[in-house]
């Protein structure tokens, strides 16, 4: 079992060491709607500890995007970092207050976003 499990290590470290940008934001945005949903459920669990830890790394995910977020680059960048910092505030919100109720709300948002992205990196590599 060990060594499958180092395989399985050294494919996902060379899925990510070789990814595209545009690959590693897919990753990214998996990760959030991931995290998120690991998040809730420990609030539903009461698992103060792992909802911190899960909702920390939600947010933390959202922060990395805004920073590499060129605003620069337009009023959609402008837009899309507005969202980001909001799923990132409400996310934080949640965490603070352990509200299943805004989880509820942000989660179909952050999966929006990376099925936003998705769409985008289909088309752009021509397939729709």
């Amino acid at each position: 079992m060990y060594g499958t499990a180092n395989a399985y290590n050294a494919y996902k470290n060379n899925s990510v060491n070789y990814a595209s940008k545009e690959q590693l934001l897919l990753m990214l945005l998996d990760g959030a709607v991931k995290y998120a949903k690991i998040g809730r459920q420990a609030i539903l669990d009461k698992d103060i500890q792992k909802a911190h830890e899960y909702l920390t790394r939600t947010q933390d995910i959202f922060v990395e995007l805004m920073v590499s977020l060129d605003t620069n680059a337009g009023e959609w960048a402008v837009q899309i970092f507005s969202v980001y910092e909001f799923i990132k505030d409400r996310v934080g919100y949640a965490n603070l207050k352990k509200e299943v109720a805004v989880m509820d709300e942000i989660i179909p948002m952050i999966e929006e976003v990376r099925d936003t992205w998705n769409e985008a990196y289909k088309i752009s590599k021509g397939n729709k």
